[in-house]
């Protein structure tokens, strides 16, 4: 079983936010695979699924970005998965370009306070993620007002590209494919 957890805050307020990309890429990855978000257990709202032949929790913590941790900490508990293997996490990165993506095995939090709140949870920075690129932040601009921004029109093209990139990605992880995964879509799109 894997669980795939996107990053995001709760709340309408935080829609269409370039912090909330973990949310959007668990929608696409849902209507993809016909999988209901109708669970509201472990501070997330879930849906349980097939990918690839393989079980599946998609999970959209509603504990606020920063407390991130404290669902994934609980759906590894109750799920009782290998999180070095089975645990998949999808959040934003203001170090790529809109819509490129970035497959990790593990990895620091980069100065991410969702990937900080769950390496702290759960001890350890072994697990595979997939980073989506928003963008770099302009000069001047604050970080957290940047993130919490929303996509402008070209931009929002570009980040439908990378969602269904990235839920082909998490397809791959499902099915056992980090190194194909990584080498598919850890390079520069012009």
């Amino acid at each position: 079983m894997y669980i795939i957890a996107g990053l995001g805050n709760p709340t309408v307020q935080y829609e269409g936010t370039r912090h909330n990309v973990g949310f959007d890429v668990i929608d696409t990855i849902a209507d993809k695979y016909n999988i209901s978000m109708d669970i509201r257990k472990h501070r997330a709202f879930c849906g349980r699924g097939m990918i690839a032949g393989q079980k599946v929790v998609l999970a959209k913590p509603q504990t606020y970005m920063n407390l991130s941790g404290e669902c994934v900490r609980s759906l590894v508990d109750y799920f009782k998965i290998d999180e070095e293997q089975e645990l998949i996490i999808i959040y934003d990165d203001v170090s790529l370009d809109v819509g490129q993506l970035r497959i990790r095995k593990k990895g620091s939090a980069g100065g991410h306070n969702g990937i900080k709140n769950i390496i702290a949870h759960l001890g350890h920075q072994v697990f595979p993620r997939i980073k989506v690129g928003v963008g770099e932040k302009p000069k001047g601009y604050d970080l957290a007002d940047y993130v919490l921004g929303r996509f402008g029109k070209e931009e929002k093209e570009l980040m439908q590209d990378g969602y269904k990139k990235a839920a082909e990605a998490a397809e791959m992880l499902v099915r056992g494919e980090m190194e194909a995964a990584m080498n598919a879509f850890n390079k520069k799109v012009k």
